[in-house]
């Protein structure tokens, strides 16, 4: 059970139990809960931290995480970085560019955190680190538009 807000990305909701609870994570995107699901939640110091559990069905042919699933999330993470400067409009990523790092096992934590670099206007930028138990896997840079309110 979850406690549910909605905005204007759909249901807002807040994990109650396990390992993420207290952490926010969307309903509202049926992609994004079938990859992950992922969670954030505030930071003490106001920046955002997004995470989830890596399993078996996050890992390649190889063994270790797939560059897709870490790219969704790392998209994902876009939007909770920016969630302050979003303030709840709907946005888009226009863009979204990562360099691979390094390797993620399975039940690693998988985090993310980065910071707006510009925004404030229509266009968003944002750049962040996603690491596997607190190793480097993936440095990602993204443009975030915002769209018109309906």
């Amino acid at each position: 059970m979850s406690e549910m807000v909605e905005t204007s990305y759909g249901m807002l909701s807040v994990k109650e139990d396990g390992e993420f609870a207290g952490w926010r994570f969307w309903e509202g995107d049926p992609y994004e809960t079938r990859s992950g699901p992922f969670f954030y939640r505030r930071e003490e110091d106001g920046s955002y931290t997004s995470a989830f559990r890596a399993e078996p069905r996050h890992m390649n042919g190889g063994g270790f995480m797939h560059g897709g699933c870490m790219m969704t999330f790392a998209d994902f993470a876009l939007f909770a970085i920016a969630t302050d400067v979003l303030n709840g409009d709907h946005a888009v990523t226009l863009n979204l560019s990562g360099d691979f790092l390094g390797s993620v096992q399975v039940g690693a934590l998988v985090e993310a955190k980065g910071e707006v670099t510009r925004g404030g206007g229509k266009t968003i930028f944002v750049r962040g680190l996603v690491t596997g138990d607190g190793q480097p896997a993936l440095s990602f840079t993204g443009i975030i538009r915002r769209l018109a309110k309906r």
